[in-house]
């Protein structure tokens, strides 16, 4: 292989995570529609775009796993495909989080009286901040190191 291909495949990496975080803002943004059509609730469209929202995770982190693959058996560089093994696993509790967070707010939305509601709502945010912290930082360490060579 190539330095030219190595190059090539992070840029791809670089460009899977960039469709990652848009497809938690357009997530985000319908989850936002949805709740303002309580307390009827729009929910199958909102079921919709949970379908097609799971699509595009489960294809980004397919191509992020292939490219995982190749950087550790083509490129011989485990360090890479270890900083996307602990990625992955915090992509995925991100989405874990971020699915209770969208319960918690429409749950204090239907009951405005219940104050533990609001506390969930201020502790998932808070958990989502701590691990959004930890992606950056394996981002980092994954930067850092496809730069040595």
């Amino acid at each position: 292989m190539v330095p030219s291909d190595f190059k090539a495949l992070i840029q791809r990496f670089y460009h899977l995570q960039s469709e990652r975080v848009e497809t938690y803002r357009l997530f985000e943004e319908g989850h936002e529609a949805y709740l303002r059509t309580g307390p009827q609730y729009d929910f199958d469209h909102y079921k919709q775009l949970v379908h097609e929202i799971t699509q595009a995770f489960n294809g980004i982190s397919k191509e992020v796993l292939e490219i995982k693959g190749k950087l550790h058996h083509n490129f011989d560089r485990p360090d890479l495909s270890e900083h996307i093994e602990k990625l992955q696993s915090k992509e995925k509790e991100k989405l874990e989080l971020t699915a209770k967070l969208q319960l918690a707010r429409q749950c204090a939305q239907d009951h405005p009286e219940d104050e533990e509601s609001q506390e969930k709502i201020q502790e998932l945010k808070h958990k989502i901040i701590k691990n959004k912290e930890a992606l950056s930082e394996i981002m980092q360490d994954f930067k850092y190191d496809s730069e040595e060579c």
